[in-house]
């Protein structure tokens, strides 16, 4: 059984404090700074990503400022890993007696596609198909995993890290735009499903970062004009705040420019 006390001293109270939270992506960049934003709330993380080494190096980040989380090693795009890590989600989050579950599923894990960026017309298939196994099927199955208990349990909330790629056409972000738009859409509609049930789903445009999935798509950008991934978490964590509050079942938020 994982404990959860860890120190209170980077606690603060917050709707998220001790929200059951699965995040995804969360071993660099925004991942693993909204992670560090969210145990700093005092909420329970289950972290994942495919990276061993990095996700470790994340957790004893949380553990020096005194919160703790759980790892899971898996890729978001592999059918059966998504199963496995709702089930290994759900036995993190059992204390006390009572059953596990999942309050917050944070869909961050991402891939741009073919790097460098291509035309579509240049773009193989099997890139294409690779894009919308990590950025849209692995986001539908893992949130038909986790679904069922917020249903039952009358609440929850599910986030879906977008793009204005998702709503605006540019070359060479093909690949990337339409998974993004694929997302949101699939994001729309279980939220439209869901109406009266509790459930609350929020989709969020971060804005250009500086991260390395930036730096691969555009190596040449000026990086002071991008925001840094610590403030885009600060500000999506709010959102979260907000969303878990409001009584919209979706809301869709743009968090801004680089300050």
């Amino acid at each position: 059984m994982q404990d959860w006390s860890g120190g209170s001293t980077m606690k603060t109270m917050s709707t998220l404090t001790n929200a059951r939270v699965l995040l995804t992506g969360a071993s660099r960049g925004l991942g693993e700074e909204l992670a560090v934003a969210l145990a700093r709330r005092g909420a329970k993380l289950v972290l994942v990503a495919r990276g061993e080494k990095e996700l470790a190096r994340v957790r004893a980040r949380i553990a020096s400022e005194g919160g703790s989380a759980v790892a899971i090693t898996a890729d978001v795009a592999d059918m059966e890993a998504v199963h496995r890590v709702a089930a290994q989600a759900a036995a993190a989050f059992v204390s006390d007696g009572k059953p596990g579950g999942v309050d917050v599923l944070i869909h961050n894990a991402g891939t741009l596609g073919p790097s460098p960026l291509e035309l579509m017309l240049d773009t193989d298939c099997e890139d294409l198909e690779r894009a919308f196994a990590v950025n849209v099927l692995g986001p539908f199955r893992l949130t038909k995993a986790v679904l069922g208990h917020m249903t039952l349990m009358g609440r929850g909330l599910t986030v879906a890290v977008s793009s204005d790629a998702a709503v605006n056409a540019y070359p060479t972000w093909g690949a990337y735009g339409a998974t993004k738009a694929a997302l949101e859409h699939t994001m729309r509609t279980f939220a439209a499903e869901s109406e009266g049930s509790g459930l609350r789903f929020l989709v969020v445009d971060p804005g250009e970062m500086d991260t390395r999935m930036h730096a691969d798509a555009l190596p040449a950008a000026d990086r002071s004009t991008l925001t840094p991934p610590r403030v885009a978490a600060e500000r999506l964590a709010r959102a979260m705040e907000k969303a878990m509050s409001d009584e919209a079942t979706f809301t869709r938020v743009e968090l801004g420019g680089a300050s």
